[in-house]
């Protein structure tokens, strides 16, 4: 009987250990969310597939990384896995509707007409470049970068300036 109520206490502090880290760490989710997903449903179709992965693999976090880095992690992988499989997820932003956003966020906070014009060309990248951008937008050093994306820390760099390179020739071309 030790045993089984031993199991049972041990279930409810990894609920209230995944609960704290959801909690703190809502912002990464919606990031991502947000940058793959246009549509509501599939933001929650999403988000429910990535925190069934975090809760699959809580219990094997190394803490010797930062939780965030392992959640980008998670929720990178999940979230290019989820594009593959539903292209709807990844509809890009018309020109109309990110100058019809943009009027909206003048209104409302600079803040939001900056994130839908950083969200617009964001979409324009393939999953890997995305993703790296996301995280290199979030402040992440290289070296974490690319252990999240899986690549090396000098790939990290060159894909970074490559990527820039780009969004200022398409930036150019759009003003």
């Amino acid at each position: 009987m030790g045993c089984k109520q031993t199991t049972v206490l041990n279930q409810k502090e990894k609920t209230q250990k995944f609960k704290k880290i959801i909690q703190e760490n809502r912002g990464v989710l919606f990031k991502v969310i947000n940058i793959y997903c246009k549509d509501e449903q599939d933001k929650k179709d999403l988000e429910q597939e990535i925190l069934i992965q975090l809760w699959k693999s809580v219990d094997n976090y190394d803490e010797r990384f930062k939780i965030s880095t392992w959640i980008y992690r998670i929720a990178m992988n999940v979230s290019i896995s989820f594009y593959r499989k539903n292209k709807r997820a990844a509809s890009h932003v018309s020109m109309d509707s990110i100058f019809m956003e943009q009027t909206l966020a003048e209104s409302e906070d600079d803040v939001l007409e900056k994130w839908q014009t950083v969200k617009y060309f964001l979409n324009q990248l393939n999953e890997l470049d995305k993703a790296i951008m996301l995280l290199y937008l979030d402040d992440f050093n290289y070296s974490d970068i690319g252990e999240i994306v899986g690549i090396s820390t000098t790939n990290v760099g060159t894909k970074i300036n490559r990527i820039k390179n780009k969004l200022k020739q398409n930036v150019t071309k759009w003003i």
